[in-house]
């Protein structure tokens, strides 16, 4: 993960080469990039509370459908507090079907987004608080709800740079999943 500090040492010596030889910055598509994922970054910080270079998210793809995990990466109570209200908030606009929070930090429809919509009675959010944050998973027996959860997992891994897993192909039949009903699901990640 490139952090704040490292981005701008990055960026200026990418594009160096382009000002020497005359060239724009516009035309270098990795200065391009670095300036997009810095809008998402912003937009993020902007519906989150808090500041994406300095908290880590998780998206797992799981088999009965994923997890979205956000921590602040150092002990601070206001911002935990804030990720913990986010998500919160977030559960409730899901189970609503209301995908505004993410399609405003993409700037776009997030992949998976229609689906979960269509399919709002069909997933169950359950949150709970981590040490530096929150969780959220995404429960569902709908074939077509986990697949569109997936999509939703796997674009936001990519677009955020972020970490997690895709375990969707794995067999979960023996094993008991009750604690995601009661709300503790998961075993907690260590600290980042």
């Amino acid at each position: 993960m490139i952090r704040s500090t490292t981005l701008p040492v990055i960026v200026t010596a990418l594009a160096l080469p382009l000002v020497a030889c005359g060239g724009s910055g516009d035309a270098d598509p990795v200065a391009a990039d670095e300036r997009e994922f810095a809008a998402l970054q912003a937009r993020g910080e902007q519906a989150m509370g808090v500041d994406q270079y300095t908290s880590t998210h998780l998206f797992d793809a799981l088999p009965d459908g994923g997890r979205i995990e956000l921590q602040r990466d150092t002990d601070d109570p206001a911002g935990i507090a804030t990720i913990r209200e986010h998500l919160r908030e977030v559960q409730a606009a899901f189970s609503a079907g209301v995908f505004s929070t993410p399609a405003f930090v993409h700037s776009r429809e997030v992949p998976g987004t229609a689906i979960m919509a269509e399919k709002k009675d069909h997933i169950e959010y359950v949150y709970r608080d981590l040490p530096r944050g929150g969780e959220l998973r995404l429960v569902s027996s709908d074939p077509e709800a986990i697949q569109a959860i997936h999509d939703f997992m796997a674009f936001q891994r990519s677009d955020h740079r972020a970490g997690g897993m895709d375990h969707s192909g794995m067999n979960h039949s023996g094993m008991d999943h009750s604690a995601v009903h009661s709300g503790a699901a998961g075993a907690e990640r260590s600290e980042h």
